[in-house]
């Protein structure tokens, strides 16, 4: 599926009228598919090829070098989360990978706005954990930008999710699909979901597999341009905009045969406010012909609930 195309240095650099062109384009794709791929993103090609060369030697560690970053208590939420630990909601089968997630840094001198867990510090790949800051970083100023674009489209005024995602709860999630050596009883590799944050930032994958679920229902693949990552709306937005913007189904499904010998390797950023942010509908999207459709619960709240429900927490 040819999903929308824009690009992310006409807001940024751009005059006030390509601003609120790209935040129309932004908001309205948003509104019809939830995903889009944004050109010029601001994410440097050296930082992302060399992360995901440091993910793949990390990945190749032996399990019980692997499962030394893996921290009971976190939920998943930093370190390491071994193979089969997480479904989809709804679904029983666990997804067919592993992962390891990095968090909120906060620096020397700054007051956290909420007890954030530690990140897991990784003694090999020697620069896992600078090259995961450096990232983090730059996801963080890419998806703030685009944000406030969305901010404009709804008519919030561009410095609406600013106070909410400053030094939010954000995690940047590399992601491992293993060789698949037998058939599978019931999952794919990542059963059809929703995420659950504000926007998904996905930067580059090694493979296909990625799909979507159009209005239509039809699964339809999707894959970024060279350069270009993709961004789709997550559930805190949808509920926030009272399903005006979209959270669209998706899914990664398994290979053709005669690749399953190869893994394939995602990292994702998840944009996440802080906790204490209200996700009651706004509003300028409740009407007569559109009810509110959300209890007003926050944003810490809500993803305690869907960390339960898909088998990370207890």
């Amino acid at each position: 599926m040819n999903i929308p195309v824009v690009d992310l240095h006409h807001f940024i650099n751009g005059s006030e009228e390509e601003k609120v062109q790209f935040a129309s384009t932004l908001g309205k794709a948003f509104e019809d598919v939830g995903f889009v791929s944004v050109k010029n993103h601001g994410i440097p090609d050296d930082l992302i090829n060399n992360l995901y060369a440091t993910v793949k030697a990390f990945f190749s560690l032996s399990e019980p070098e692997k499962r030394s970053y893996e921290i009971a208590g976190l939920a998943g939420q930093r370190g390491y989360t071994s193979f089969g630990k997480e479904h989809a909601k709804g679904s029983d089968a666990p997804d067919l990978k592993e992962f390891f997630q990095y968090g909120q840094i906060i620096e020397e001198g700054v007051d956290s706005p909420e007890p954030y867990p530690n990140n897991v510090m990784v003694s090999s790949p020697a620069d896992f954990n600078s090259l995961f800051h450096q990232a983090y970083r730059a996801f963080e100023v890419s998806g703030s930008a685009l944000l406030s674009a969305i901010a404009i489209h709804l008519g919030l005024g561009e410095t609406y999710f600013n106070q909410h995602i400053d030094l939010g709860n954000s995690i940047l999630r590399a992601i491992h699909y293993p060789p698949i050596l037998h058939e599978p009883k019931s999952a794919i590799r990542a059963e059809q979901h929703e995420d659950i944050n504000l926007i998904t930032l996905l930067v580059g994958a090694s493979a296909d597999g990625l799909e979507i679920l159009s209005k239509e229902g039809e699964w339809l693949p999707v894959k970024a341009g060279p350069g270009e990552i993709v961004v789709n709306v997550g559930d805190m937005l949808q509920r926030l905009t009272n399903d005006r913007l979209k959270s669209t189904t998706h899914r990664v499904v398994n290979p053709p045969r005669e690749f399953w010998h190869s893994s394939r390797f995602s990292i994702p950023f998840f944009l996440h406010p802080r906790s204490n942010m209200s996700l009651a509908s706004l509003s300028s999207c409740i009407s007569n012909d559109h009810p509110k459709l959300y209890e007003d619960y926050t944003a810490g709240f809500y993803l305690d609930e869907r960390l339960r429900e898909i088998g990370l927490k207890k």
